[in-house]
C-alpha cells in the first residue's frame, strides 16, 4: 500500500529538526527555493538539485490528438511542459 505524500508542514518540520533551525526560516527557505525553480523553468531554463534530479521545460510540437470518448481527431497547438529527470543517486537508493 502506498503511503500518503509528505505535506509541506511535515517537510518543514523534518528539515527544521535535521538542520536545528526554526520552522519559520525553513518555511521561508522552502518557499524561496520553490519560487526560484518555478521562475527558472518557466523562463525555459533548467535547475539541477544534486542527488534528486533535474527540473526543465520542454517544448512539444503541434500534433493531432484523439478524443477518447468520441474518437474524434483534433488539432492540439504546440505547448511547453515541465520535465523532471530523477537522479541516478536517488534511483539507486530507491532500488537498494
Amino acid at each position: 500500500m502506498a503511503q500518503k505524500p509528505m505535506t509541506k508542514t511535515q517537510l518543514v518540520a523534518s528539515l527544521a529538526e535535521k538542520t536545528e533551525a526554526d520552522k519559520a526560516s525553513v518555511g521561508r527557505f522552502l518557499d524561496a527555493l520553490t519560487e526560484t525553480i518555478t521562475t527558472e523553468v518557466a523562463n525555459g531554463g533548467a535547475v539541477t538539485l544534486p542527488g534528486l534530479g533535474k527540473f526543465a521545460c520542454r517544448e512539444r510540437p503541434a500534433r493531432m490528438v484523439r478524443n477518447p470518448a468520441t474518437g474524434e481527431q483534433m488539432h492540439k497547438d504546440a505547448d511547453r511542459v515541465a520535465k523532471v529527470t530523477i537522479a541516478k543517486a536517488l534511483k539507486d537508493v530507491i532500488n537498494a
